[in-house]
C-alpha cells in the first residue's frame, strides 16, 4: 500500500472513524496490544477517547510493517492509512469501533518504552494492581480504561453543575486559599510568612466566612468549584486536599435552598447518569434518624430500623437491659429478616464478625433472639425467663419479627448503642446482599436531614461545641426574641441546618446562617470562645454583619464523594488525578519532603522533629 500524495486528515479520537470508511487518515495514541497473525500485524491503538484496530500488511506497507515488528506496548506511535469495514469474521461488537479498521501506510514511533512497566495499562490486562503501585506511577494508572473514565466522569459532574448554576444567576467567584487560621474543627494546614515573621497563613478547611462576606458585598448567588484542606485522620472517603462544589445564597430561606439544590442533583444525575430522580427528597428530623437508624446519615435502600424497647425492659429480670436504662441509657435493637439461617451464634459471640463490629462501635457485646414457628423464641435464659408473654408479643409486634428472623439487641449510653447498631446494621446489609456491591449500585435514596442541635456538649473539656459550625442560624422558635435570654436559650436550639445524605454518605450540607453580629457574639461565647479571642478571630466578620448583611444561606456539595457514588468506586481516591495516601503521602512525588536548612531560615521556623523509631 502506498500512501496517498495528499496529507492525511488528522483524527482526534475511535469515534470519529465510523463515518469515515475510506478516507486516508492520521491517527497518534499508545500501543494497548500487538498481535503477530502470521505475516500480518494487528495493533490496537488507543488514545483517550477509545482503542482502535491497526492492520499491518507487508505486501502493502513495508516499511510500516519493519516499525510494527518491534512496536512494545505503551509506545507512542503515529499512523497513517485508510479506514476500511472489517471482515465479517473479525467484527468485534464489544468495541466502539469494532466495525472498522485502520490499514496502515505508514507508522512512526513518536516516544519507545525504555524500561519495563510496573504493571499492564492494556484495556485487556485491566488487573487489581495494589493501589500502592497504582499511585507510584499515577501517570500510567491514568491512562487506565477505569481511571480514564473516571476523570471524564468528574469532569461531565462539574460541567453539569456549572450550567445549571450559571442559569440560575449564580457567580462563581474564587476565594483566598492563604487565609487566617480560626477554629473550624479539624486541624489546620498552616504556612509560615516569610514576611511577616513569626505569623502564619492557615489553608481554608472551608470558604466559609469568605462566601457570607460575598453575600454582605451584595454578589447575592455565589458558587465555586473550592479546594480545601484539613490535616484530620483520614479513611477512604477523605482526603488532606479535596474539593467542594460551594454555594451560597441571599434572600432565600430554608425551603427555597432545599428546592434549589434538589434541582440542581436531579440535573446532575440526568446528565451524568441518564436518570430521573423523584423528588421531591425525602425528609428526616435529625433526632428521628437517631432514633431509627442511630446515625445522622441513614442509608435508607434497606430496612432494619432500629427499635427502642427500653420501656419494655426497663424492669425485667436481666440486669444488662434493666441496668442500661436506670442508668440513663437505651436498650435498641434490629430485626434481621433470614438471620436465623443466615447469622449463626458463632458470629454473633465474641471472635465473630458480628461481635467484632459492634466492639469497633465501643459496644461489649450483642444480645439476641431467634423467632421460630408459631411466635416462640429461642435465647439465653436469662432473657427468656425474664420476657413476658404480653412482652414478647409487644417486642414481635414492634420489630415485626416473623419466624426465621434474628433480632440482636443493644444495650448502654445511648451514644454507643446507636453507633454499635448502626455499624452493625451496615455490615449485615452488605454481607446479606440487600445492598448492591458499589460498582452495581443503580439506587439513589436521598434523604434530607433537617432540625440538627445547634449544638453538642463535649464532657471531657466540658463545653458545649457547634454540631455543624458555630455560624448556623439557631431555630427562631427556639431562641426568642429576647437577646438577654439567648445565653439560656441557645444550648438547647435547633439549628437551621440540611445535609443531604446518599446511600448512608452524606453528600453535602448547610444552614442559614447568622447575619446578627449580638446573635454571633453569642454562639462564639457558647462554646467556649471568650469575648475578646472571638472579636480578634472573627472581629472582620462582625464589622462586615454591622454593615446591612442580608439574611443569607448556603451549602456545599462533596465533590469527590459525589463523583466516586456516582462511578461505583468504594473510594475518592479513585476519582482525584492525583490523591495522597491514607498517611497523607504522595507516593508519586515523595511530598511531604524535607528542604534545606535556608528556606527554614527564611521562614523563621526550625524543626524539631526526632525521629524516634532512627534514634532505637
Amino acid at each position: 500500500m502506498t500512501a496517498p500524495d495528499h496529507p492525511p486528515e488528522r483524527v482526534t479520537g475511535p469515534p470519529e472513524l465510523h463515518h469515515s470508511q475510506g478516507r486516508y487518515l492520521q491517527l497518534c495514541g499508545w500501543v494497548d496490544r500487538r498481535r503477530d497473525h502470521g505475516g500480518v500485524i494487528f495493533i490496537d491503538l488507543r488514545d483517550r477517547s477509545g482503542t482502535v484496530q491497526i492492520t499491518v500488511d507487508p505486501d502493502l506497507g513495508a516499511d510500516a510493517f519493519a516499525v510494527a515488528e518491534h512496536l512494545r506496548n505503551e509506545t507512542v506511535i503515529q499512523v497513517a492509512g485508510t479506514v476500511r469495514a472489517r471482515p465479517g469474521e473479525s467484527l468485534n461488537e464489544k468495541l466502539a469501533t469494532g466495525a472498522v479498521e485502520v490499514l496502515a501506510a505508514t507508522i512512526s514511533v513518536l516516544n519507545s518504552v525504555k524500561g519495563n512497566l510496573p504493571f499492564p495499562v492494556s484495556v485487556h490486562d485491566e488487573e487489581n494492581t495494589r493501589e500502592e503501585l497504582r499511585l507510584r506511577h499515577r501517570y500510567l494508572d491514568l491512562r487506565r480504561e477505569r481511571m480514564n473514565g473516571n476523570l471524564r466522569l468528574r469532569a461531565q459532574t462539574i460541567q453539569a453543575a456549572r450550567r445549571f448554576l450559571e442559569d440560575q444567576g449564580f457567580i462563581e467567584v474564587e476565594t483566598p486559599v492563604l487565609t487566617r487560621s480560626t477554629p473550624e474543627g479539624a486541624r489546620d494546614y498552616l504556612v509560615p510568612s516569610r514576611v511577616c515573621g513569626g505569623e502564619w497563613f492557615a489553608l481554608p478547611q472551608s470558604p466559609q466566612l469568605f462566601k457570607q462576606l460575598l453575600m454582605v458585598g451584595g454578589i447575592e448567588r455565589y458558587y465555586q468549584v473550592a479546594r480545601c484542606f484539613r490535616d484530620e485522620d483520614l479513611r477512604a472517603d477523605r482526603q488532606p486536599e479535596f474539593t467542594q462544589l460551594d454555594m451560597e445564597m441571599s434572600f432565600m430561606d430554608q425551603e427555597q435552598i432545599l428546592e434549589l439544590n434538589e434541582s440542581l442533583i436531579a440535573s446532575i444525575w440526568k446528565t451524568v447518569k441518564g436518570v430521573e430522580l423523584p423528588r421531591p427528597f425525602p425528609r428526616l428530623t435529625w433526632h428521628d434518624a437517631m432514633e431509627r437508624y442511630g446515625t445522622d446519615r441513614p442509608d435508607t435502600r434497606y430496612g432494619m430500623e432500629l427499635t427502642n424497647v427500653s420501656d419494655l425492659v426497663a424492669d425485667m429480670g436481666f440486669k444488662v437491659f434493666s441496668g442500661a436504662v436506670a442508668a440513663g441509657g437505651s436498650v435498641k435493637c434490629i430485626a434481621v429478616p433470614g438471620g436465623n439461617d443466615a447469622v449463626s451464634n458463632v458470629r454473633i459471640k465474641p471472635g465473630g464478625d458480628v461481635f467484632s463490629e459492634a466492639q469497633k462501635a465501643g459496644a461489649g457485646g450483642l444480645a439476641f433472639i431467634r423467632v421460630r414457628e408459631g411466635g416462640e423464641i429461642d435465647t439465653i435464659g436469662a432473657i427468656k425467663d425474664n420476657l413476658s408473654e404480653e412482652k414478647k408479643a409487644e417486642l414481635l409486634q414492634r420489630t415485626g419479627a416473623e419466624p426465621g428472623t434474628l433480632i440482636l439487641f443493644g444495650a448502654g449510653d445511648t451514644a454507643t448503642v446507636n453507633k454499635a447498631l448502626d455499624r452493625v446494621r451496615q455490615y449485615l446489609a452488605r454481607e446479606l446482599g440487600m445492598v448492591k456491591p458499589d460498582s452495581e449500585n443503580d439506587s439513589w435514596n436521598f434523604l434530607w436531614v433537617v432540625d440538627f442541635p445547634m449544638f453538642e456538649f463535649n464532657a471531657d473539656e466540658n463545653r458545649y461545641e457547634a454540631l455543624h459550625h458555630p455560624f448556623c442560624a439557631p431555630n427562631t422558635d427556639d431562641l426568642g426574641n429576647d437577646p438577654s435570654a439567648w445565653a439560656d436559650t441557645l444550648p438547647g436550639a435547633r439549628a437551621q441546618a440540611y445535609d443531604l445524605v446518599l446511600n448512608g454518605l452524606e453528600l453535602g450540607g448547610g444552614s442559614l446562617r447568622i447575619h446578627d453580629s449580638a446573635l454571633q457574639r453569642q454562639v462564639l461565647q457558647t462554646v467556649g470562645l471568650p469575648l475578646e479571642e472571638a472579636n480578634q478571630q472573627f472581629g472582620f466578620l462582625m464589622e462586615a454583619l454591622d454593615m446591612g448583611a442580608p439574611p443569607h444561606g448556603g451549602l456545599a456539595f462533596g465533590l469527590d464523594r459525589m463523583v466516586m457514588l456516582l462511578a461505583g468506586e468504594e473510594s475518592i481516591r479513585d476519582t482525584i488525578a492525583f490523591p495522597k495516601t491514607q498517611q497523607a503521602r504522595c507516593l508519586m512525588t515523595g511530598a511531604p519532603g524535607g528542604v534545606a536548612a535556608k528556606q527554614l531560615e527564611e521562614l523563621h521556623v526550625a524543626s524539631t522533629w526526632v525521629d524516634e523509631d532512627a534514634e532505637g
